[in-house]
């Protein structure tokens, strides 16, 4: 073991491969969406998520999403 392999004071890992395992875990919750119970809610009232409609919208690989891995801080 290494220093680059321990993880810090909270917990989170230090190390560059750990980070980039993090950002993957990140992008693939951003990717799901909100939950399944709000996504059939949409498709209940007939629409389609956003990320649907980009879809249908765009030709495949054309659309690169922007701040993909940002999370507001909206409280109430």
């Amino acid at each position: 073991m290494t220093v680059l392999d321990e993880a810090g004071p909270t917990g989170e890992p230090t190390d560059a491969r750990g980070r980039v395992a993090e950002l993957h875990a990140i992008r693939a919750e951003a990717l799901q969406g909100p939950s399944e119970k709000a996504t059939a809610a949409q498709h209940a009232k007939g629409k389609l998520t956003a990320r649907e409609r980009i879809e249908l919208l765009l030709d495949a690989g054309s659309f690169q999403e922007v701040e993909q891995l940002r999370r507001h801080r909206a409280t109430g």
